[in-house]
């Protein structure tokens, strides 16, 4: 104890201008907006390369392990790329040619919080931008609300922010996939009509009426449902295809003419 007195009256004067240029620093970040978003953006990108660093780290000690999920993952992927079903229940291959997909990996995630994330290892020097959707072999994962040069943030569907546009397997009854923030394994689903032919273990893939996701990627299985408070629509719970807390390689999809339908909807919106 005398020893750890004796360095502060030893330093007293350097610990004094430190803690003072702490306070200085501290009030110039939170009064001034310049500095303030200089600050987020310079931690975001050093938050980032720390998670990427121990990921890589992990993924060095794991790499038998990654390579048979990423076989797999590119197997599921490859059988079920952007398929619908049909009302006939045979598989019938759909294929959007204005939407890039590119990969990326998963260095931070959160999944038993009211509003969740993910830390994605591709930025804007790799032409990522916000409302990209994000998606791996077995579902939707969330959509890009923040990005720096190397990283991204991804609203994940767990996060009490999300809405995505989804539907029915068999049929054009559309909805909103939401979250109550109960569970990582369940989400849920709302808006969608009454005479929808709903049944339990019915599967839910994005409906492809915005330009984030195209339609098809899976996003969970029906386990139950209810009428609405409004009588009008189906309060839905559904199973997710993704165990949230075990993600690893993912996809990040683009619309290539995403500006000229957000206008359009816009303008439909206003009307």
């Amino acid at each position: 104890m005398q020893k750890i007195i004796d360095f502060i009256i030893k330093n007293k004067t350097l610990l004094l201008f430190l803690i003072l240029f702490s306070i200085g620093m501290g009030l110039t970040i939170q009064n001034h907006s310049y500095h303030k978003s200089k600050f987020i953006n310079s931690s975001s990108t050093i938050t980032g390369k720390i998670f990427n660093f121990r990921s890589q780290i992990s993924e060095y000690f794991n790499l038998r392990k990654e390579n048979k999920i990423l076989t797999e993952e590119l197997r599921i992927f490859k059988q079920n790329e952007f398929n619908v079903k049909t009302t006939n229940k045979q598989m019938k291959p759909y294929r959007d040619t204005t939407y890039f997909v590119k990969s990326g990996s998963v260095i931070k995630n959160s999944y038993s919080k009211k509003d969740n994330y993910l830390l994605i290892n591709k930025g804007e020097k790799d032409s990522i931008k916000t409302d990209f959707g994000v998606f791996n072999a077995k579902g939707v994962l969330g959509i890009i609300d923040y990005t720096t040069s190397n990283f991204s943030r991804v609203l994940s569907i767990l996060n009490s922010k999300s809405r995505i546009n989804v539907a029915l397997n068999y049929s054009n009854h559309i909805g909103s996939l939401v979250w109550n923030g109960k569970s990582y394994r369940y989400a849920q689903i709302e808006d969608m009509s009454k005479f929808a032919p709903i049944k339990i273990g019915d599967t839910i893939i994005t409906g492809g009426q915005s330009s984030i996701f195209p339609k098809g990627i899976l996003i969970g299985t029906v386990t139950s449902f209810a009428t609405a408070d409004n009588k009008d629509n189906y309060d839905i719970e559904i199973e997710l295809c993704n165990d949230m807390s075990n993600l690893g390689h993912v996809y990040i999809v683009e619309k290539t003419n995403k500006k000229e339908i957000d206008s359009l909807l816009i303008d439909l919106n206003e009307e």
